[in-house]
């Protein structure tokens, strides 16, 4: 597996980017293409249009929705035990001044760093992105859905 950084941190589930999706996105548009071209079965079309719109939908959000809300919940788990071991205090405080964002990019950071950027995050207001990009010692997270 490559080294992780800034630029490959991104993760794709093939079975569902790369075959399921383009597959009901293929029959979205060949539906609506029938639409106009078998005026005879208008109605059959459109009702198949709109039953794979709302697969198609419900295939992104409800992955999206599930994954999206365990990992955050883990994230921010990480980042209280962390904070924990480093500075052997309760994150309480610190974790309720900062954002989503920043405590995602904060994982990505090494324990010195950690330190250097939390404090950035806290006084500075820096965006989670701009964390992730002032990272020098990149600590992958492979295990990310």
């Amino acid at each position: 597996m490559k080294t992780q950084n800034y630029q490959n941190h991104r993760k794709f589930y093939p079975p569902h980017h790369f075959i399921l999706l383009p597959l009901l996105m293929i029959l979205q548009v060949y539906g609506i293409y029938k639409i106009w071209d078998d005026a005879a079965n208008q109605l059959i079309w459109i009702l198949f249009s709109t039953v794979i719109f709302l697969i198609l939908y419900l295939a992104i959000m409800t992955r999206q929705h599930y994954a999206i809300g365990l990992q955050n919940r883990i994230v921010r788990l990480e980042f209280r035990q962390r904070y924990y071991e480093i500075f052997s205090k309760r994150s309480d405080e610190v974790h309720d001044k900062l954002s989503f964002g920043q405590i995602a990019a904060l994982r990505f950071a090494d324990d010195e760093e950690f330190k250097e950027l939390l404090y950035k995050a806290l006084n500075e207001n820096v965006s989670g992105d701009e964390i992730k990009k002032s990272v020098r010692n990149w600590r992958p997270d492979n295990e990310r859905i």
